[in-house]
C-alpha cells in the first residue's frame, strides 16, 4: 500500500487514498487495520487525524482483540496518540497474548519494549515478561535483532543480567559469519561495548578491512560505537573519518550532530574537518523550526571551538525556547555557559547577547514551572536535569511546583521522584513524608526492584524520622522474597544504601557475600561500561568494609585488601598546601608537630584528615619515632596489625586516637547544614576502629568569625580537646 509507494507523504495520491481510507476506517477488519497504521507510520503520518482515528478505533474494539501480532503491530503504530487510560489497557491486554502465543514468536514481546520505550514508560513487570520470552529465543536471533533490543532496553534504562550474558555468548557465536558491513555492522555496535579486550581488538582489525565498504549510515554508527569503546586506533579512526568525509551530503540534521559528537569525544584532530562540520550544523540550525533539532544541534556547536557566534544562531535560539521543555532549556544554558567562557570579550563584561539569551532562558524556565499541572510530565523533564543553571536559576522554584503537586505522588511515581530528591542532594521534608506515605500504603503496588529508587533518599540525605523506620521496613518485607531475581549490581546498591542507614538485613547479605553470587557480578560487569563497571566495584567494596566493622557476628571476610591498595596508588598522594597550614597549626594547639598526623590511613582504608593520641588530661602524646611508622607507596601514613599494638603499647592508659575531618559542602544537603548519610556512616565507622570523630564542617571553618589564625586554632582546640568526653 502507502508504503511501497514512491511518493511524496502529501501527494495528490496518498491524500486520495488517505480520504477513502478515513472512509471506511471502521470497517477494517483487525490485521488490515494494523497494516495500514504500519503504512501511515512508514509515511511519517503517526500524528496524523488517521492515525488518531485508529487510535480510537482500537480503543473501542480493543476486548475483541485476540492476535499478540497485531495488538502489538498497532501499539507501536499508535504509540504517539496514546492516553494514560488507553496506555494502562493496552499494557493489561498485551500481558495477557504474551501468555498465550506462540513463544517463538519473539517479534511480539519486542514491539511490546518498542511500545514502551516510545511511550516512555518503564513498566517492569510487563518488561520482565517480555524479557523472559526474548532470552528463551536467544539462539534464534541474529545480531540485528539482538541490536535493536539492546537499545531498547537502554532507553528503559532497563539492564538485565541474564539477557546481557545470553546476548554475549550469542553474538560471540556469530563473530565468524558477520563477515558483510550490514550484518558485522550491527554485531559491532551490539558486541563492541560488551567485550573483553581480544575481541575488542579482533572486531577493529575487522572493521578495519570492511571500512571502504560501509555506507553512510553504517559509518556513523561505527563511529559512535569506536567512542564508546573508548577505541584509541588512529589509523581505524581515519578510515572510518574518510567514509564519513566523503558522506556528509547525505547526513540529516540530527545525524551531523551524532557524527561531531563522537569525533570530538575520540579527541580526533583535524581542524578542517570540524571547520567544515561546524558550518553545516550552523546551516542546519539557522534552518530548523523544530525545537529537538535545535536543540541538539546547538549542544553539539557549543562544544566546537568557536571564535564568535553566529548572530543567526542566536535568533534561531531565541525563536525556539518558549516551546521548549525543562530539559531543553538546561542544554541550552550549558551551551550559552560554554559560549560566554570561550567568548574574548568575556573576560571584561558578559556580552549582551549572551545577557540578553540568559534572561530569555530565565523567564522560559519560570513560566513552564508556574503553568505545569501535571507532575508525571514535570518529572520526565527533570530526569536528566544539572549543572548550574538549573541549580541557581530553578532548583527552589522546582521543589516548589514538587510540592504544589505532591497529592500527584503515586506508587507509579515515587521511584522517579526519589531519584530526583536523590540527585539534587535537596532534603525536601513534606516531599519525603509524602514519598514515604505513598510507599507504606502501596507497597505490594511497587515492583520490588523500585524499592532501591525509593528508599535512596532517604538513606544518602540522611532522613530517618521513626516513620521512615517503619517504611524501611516494610520495603525490606516486600524485596526479601525476590532477592534472587535481582540483578547483582543492582542488589549491591541497594544493599549498600541500606548500609548507608544503618540497616543490615541478614538474607539480604549473605545472599550477596557467598561465592556464586560474586562470580555472576563479576560476569555481569564485564559486559558494563567501564564508568559503572567501577562504580559497582566501588560500592562492593564499600559495603564489605560496612558489614565487617558493623556486623562482624555475619563473619563476612574483608576481601578487598589487594583492591584497596591499587586504588590508593592511582590517586594522588600529595599534600596540599592548606593540608600543611592546618597541620602546622595543629602542632601548635596540641604542643609539638609530630602530635598530629597528616592523610593517615586506617584499617579498611578509610583516610583521615589529621590524628592525635590525647591522655587522660587530654594532653596530646607524640607519636613514637618515624621507624615505627608503617609508611605507603604514596606517602600516607598507614597503621597496621603490628604498629597498633606497639604504638599503644607506648600510649598511656585511657589514651583516645582522634580523627579530624575536615567536611566539604559535598557532604552536606543543598543549602543546608544536614549532614548526609556517607558521613555519617564514616564517623560510626571511625568510632568502630577507635577514634573519636571531629567533624569541621566547611561552613565554620570558612565563616567570617575564623578569619585569623588565632580564630582558627582556638577553634581547634575548643573542638579537639575542651569537647573531648
Amino acid at each position: 500500500m502507502l508504503a511501497r509507494l514512491n511518493v511524496e507523504p502529501y501527494d495528490s495520491l496518498v491524500q486520495h487514498l488517505v480520504s477513502e481510507a478515513w472512509l471506511r476506517l471502521y470497517r477494517f477488519p483487525m490485521p488490515s487495520l494494523s497494516k495500514f497504521a504500519v503504512c501511515l507510520s512508514d509515511q511519517r503520518l503517526q500524528h496524523s487525524p488517521l492515525m488518531g482515528q485508529i487510535t480510537d478505533v482500537l480503543n473501542q474494539k480493543l476486548s475483541a482483540i485476540d492476535d499478540a501480532r497485531i495488538l502489538t503491530t498497532l501499539m507501536v503504530s499508535v504509540s504517539p496518540l496514546v492516553s494514560p487510560h488507553l496506555r494502562d489497557a493496552l499494557i493489561v491486554k498485551a500481558d495477557s497474548l504474551l501468555d498465550t502465543m506462540d513463544p517463538s514468536h519473539y517479534n511480539n514481546p519486542r514491539r511490546v519494549v518498542q511500545f514502551l520505550r516510545n511511550i516512555k514508560y518503564s513498566y517492569r513487570p510487563l518488561l520482565e515478561k517480555c524479557n523472559h520470552i526474548l532470552l528463551r529465543n536467544i539462539p534464534h536471533l541474529d545480531a540485528e535483532n539482538i541490536s535493536i533490543i539492546m537499545g531498547l532496553y537502554q532507553s528503559l534504562q532497563f539492564n538485565n543480567c541474564d539477557f546481557r550474558l545470553a546476548a554475549k555468548q550469542r553474538l560471540m557465536e556469530l563473530v565468524d559469519s558477520s563477515t558483510d558491513p550490514f550484518s558485522f555492522t550491527k554485531l559491532f555496535v551490539a558486541l563492541g561495548p560488551m567485550a573483553g579486550q581480544d575481541t575488542k581488538e579482533r572486531l577493529e582489525s575487522t572493521t578495519l578491512l570492511l571500512a571502504e565498504e560501509f555506507n553512510a549510515q553504517q559509518a556513523l554508527v561505527v563511529a559512535e560505537t569506536l567512542e564508546e569503546i573508548q577505541c584509541r586506533n588512529l589509523h581505524l579512526i581515519q578510515k572510518i573519518v574518510s567514509v564519513v568525509h566523503k558522506n556528509l551530503h547525505v547526513y540529516k540534521p540530527i545525524e551531523i550532530a551524532r557524527i561531531t559528537q563522537a569525533l570530538i569525544l575520540l579527541q580526533y584532530q583535524s581542524p578542517e574537518l570540524f571547520t567544515k562540520l561546524r558550518n553545516i550544523l550552523v546551516h542546519f540550525l539557522q534552518d530548523s523550526v523544530y525545537p529537538y533539532e535545535v536543540t541538539m544541534l546547538t549542544r553539539v556547536l557549543s562544544m566546537l571551538p568557536s571564535p564568535q557566534l553566529d548572530e543567526g544562531v542566536i535568533s534561531r535560539v531565541e525563536a525556539v525556547l518558549p516551546q521548549c521543555n525543562l530539559n531543553d532549556l538546561n542544554t541550552f544554558a550549558m551551551a550559552v555557559a560554554k559560549w560566554v567562557r570561550n567568548d574574548p570579550s568575556y573576560r571584561h563584561n558578559t556580552p549582551s547577547k549572551y545577557v540578553r539569551l540568559l534572561q530569555t532562558l530565565n523567564r522560559c524556565g519560570h513560566e513552564r514551572l508556574l503553568k505545569a499541572d501535571r507532575l508525571d510530565l514535570v518529572l520526565e523533564e527533570l530526569k536528566y536535569m544539572s549543572g548550574e543553571w538549573f541549580e541557581e536559576m530553578l532548583l527552589e522554584e522546582t521543589m516548589v511546583t514538587l510540592q504544589r503537586l505532591e497529592n500527584q505522588i503515586s506508587w507509579a511515581n515515587v521511584p522517579e521522584m526519589a531519584l530526583f530528591l536523590t540527585r539534587t542532594n535537596h532534603l525536601c521534608i513534606p516531599l519525603m513524608d509524602r514519598i514515604a506515605s505513598v510507599t507504606m500504603e502501596h507497597i505490594n503496588k511497587i515492583h520490588y526492584s523500585a524499592t532501591y529508587a525509593t528508599l535512596l533518599p532517604f538513606a544518602i540525605l540522611n532522613y530517618n524520622p521513626p516513620r521512615v523506620d517503619k517504611m524501611f521496613d516494610i520495603c525490606i518485607q516486600h524485596f526479601i522474597p525476590h532477592i534472587s531475581f535481582f540483578d547483582p549490581h543492582l542488589l549491591v546498591l541497594l544493599a549498600y544504601a541500606l548500609a548507608v542507614a544503618d540497616c543490615f538485613p541478614e538474607d539480604l547479605i549473605r545472599e550477596i557475600f557467598n561465592v556464586d553470587f560474586l562470580a555472576k557480578l563479576d560476569s555481569q560487569l564485564e559486559t558494563l561500561p567501564d564508568a559503572q563497571n567501577m562504580r559497582i566495584r566501588l560500592r562492593l567494596m564499600e559495603l564489605n568494609r560496612a558489614v565487617c566493622l558493623e556486623c562482624p557476628e555475619f563473619q563476612v571476610p574483608w576481601f578487598h585488601e589487594r583492591y584497596c591498595q591499587q586504588l590508593q596508588k592511582k590517586r594522588n598522594g600529595s599534600i596540599s598546601p592548606l593540608q600543611q597550614q592546618i597541620h602546622k597549626m595543629l602542632g601548635e594547639v596540641l604542643g609539638e608537630i609530630n602530635c598530629a598526623r597528616v592523610a593517615v590511613l586506617t584499617p579498611y582504608f578509610y583516610k583521615v584528615d589529621f590524628e592525635c593520641v590525647l591522655d587522660r588530661q587530654h594532653q596530646a602524646v607524640a607519636y613514637s619515632e618515624l621507624s615505627q611508622l608503617q609508611i605507603s607507596d604514596d606517602e600516607k601514613v598507614r597503621w597496621g596489625s603490628d604498629s597498633v599494638g606497639k604504638e599503644r603499647s607506648e600510649f598511656p592508659p585511657g589514651a583516645q586516637r582522634v580523627a579530624v575531618d575536615f567536611l566539604e559542602s559535598k557532604s552536606f544537603c543543598k543549602q543546608s547544614r544536614h549532614m548526609k548519610g556517607e558521613a555519617m556512616m564514616r564517623k560510626r565507622h571511625l568510632e568502630i576502629l577507635g577514634y573519636h570523630v571531629v567533624q569541621i564542617p566547611h561552613f565554620e571553618w570558612n565563616s567570617m568569625e575564623l578569619s585569623t589564625q588565632d580564630a582558627w586554632k582556638e577553634y581547634l582546640r575548643k573542638k579537639i580537646i575542651t569537647e573531648l568526653p
